[in-house]
């Protein structure tokens, strides 16, 4: 029932849209398929004005993006460009120490907030996934993810370079993620250790406590899987989400296993889409999930939250009004956006 709120005023938007007069007819075919002739939908109301007034700024942005099939440096120069810019302003916002580490073979930045870690996340720490589709994002776009976190959490916070498309194939980054992991359980214990990444790296995250559990290992602490989850790509929101952010209505749904970094890689793999797997699902830790009413992996985020709750995971999932994949990557970001509901917290274990 909680999953129907969080999605009703998104549907509810659209139908009404789609059935009025003013704005072109609407069709629905028998197979459940809408179609309209044109379809104009404003900026949602429930958004903070100042969310409204950065929404065109970040299309603006989007639209220079290379495409996904672009030779892989252009696109790698091009995020590293974007990612190096959010990471100068972050720094002046959230003060850090970054050093570079080779952890167990992988690449590694360790930052730290530069008033120290706190008495209470002392023998705590954090690995971070960075996102990019696993073809980009290593360095910059770890630090984006990783030093607000650091700074306002007053933790340590571990963002990996873990092995990326089209050099290497899944399960490369798992594998390195698991080996970083192995190394640090010689210092904490596993529930002293959480994981989050974004986009690709929420998938991850997935990804890899699946690969700890088959191989035997302890879970972490807890997980947080951002604008991506355990599932693949798909639902309403992979369809709705692009025609929100002014890019038309996909022929399909863009899916993360499509990508070069699953080439030979079953899509039905639990080890890909744990998802598929009560039995490892029913064994995942605490587990974070956040999305925005804009983003085109919604529908596959709340899907994931329903899919641990059923299993009996603790899962927390927060939606947030109007925002788009990643919103939160941007330092300049209006920090009164808010979820579309109070956070609410879903466990079937008693």
């Amino acid at each position: 029932m909680k999953r129907g709120i969080l999605l009703f005023p998104l549907l509810l938007a659209c139908l009404s849209v789609l059935a009025s007069g003013a704005h072109g007819q609407a069709g629905v075919k028998p197979d459940g398929t809408v179609t309209a002739s044109s379809v104009v939908i404003p900026y949602s109301s429930l958004a903070s004005p100042q969310a409204r007034a950065f929404f065109p700024k970040m299309l603006a942005a989007g639209a220079k993006a290379p495409p996904i099939d672009a030779p892989i440096e252009q696109s790698r120069r091009f995020y590293d460009r974007l990612n190096s810019d959010r990471v100068a302003r972050m720094r002046k916002l959230y003060p850090v120490t970054v050093r570079h580490e080779t952890i167990a073979g992988v690449g590694a930045d360790v930052v730290l907030p530069a008033q120290g870690v706190s008495a209470a996340n002392r023998h705590r720490v954090l690995i971070n996934l960075h996102g990019g589709a696993f073809l980009w994002g290593a360095g910059s776009g770890g630090l984006v993810e990783a030093i607000p976190i650091a700074s306002l959490g007053h933790i340590e916070v571990i963002t990996l370079d873990y092995r990326q498309a089209p050099e290497h194939v899944f399960p490369a980054a798992s594998e390195d993620v698991e080996a970083v992991y192995r190394e640090l359980l010689k210092r904490y214990q596993p529930k002293q250790i959480g994981i989050y990444g974004c986009s690709a790296g929420g998938a991850l995250t997935g990804e890899a406590v699946a690969r700890f559990i088959v191989d035997k290992l302890p879970v972490p602490g807890a997980i947080g899987t951002f604008c991506a989850s355990l599932v693949a790509s798909g639902g309403d929101s992979a369809y709705v989400g692009p025609l929100l952010n002014g890019q038309g209505v996909p022929a399909h749904a863009f899916d993360l296993t499509t990508l070069p970094y699953f080439r030979g890689a079953k899509a039905d793999d639990p080890m890909v889409q744990p998802g598929r797997s009560p039995d490892l699902l029913r064994r995942f830790p605490p587990t974070l999930l956040i999305t925005g009413t804009r983003d085109m992996a919604m529908s596959s985020v709340v899907h994931s939250q329903a899919l641990l709750a059923q299993a009996g995971v603790e899962a927390e999932l927060h939606v947030w009004e109007g925002m788009w994949h990643s919103f939160f990557s941007d330092p300049e970001l209006p920090n009164r956006s808010r979820p579309t509901a109070p956070s609410w917290r879903s466990s079937t274990a008693t």
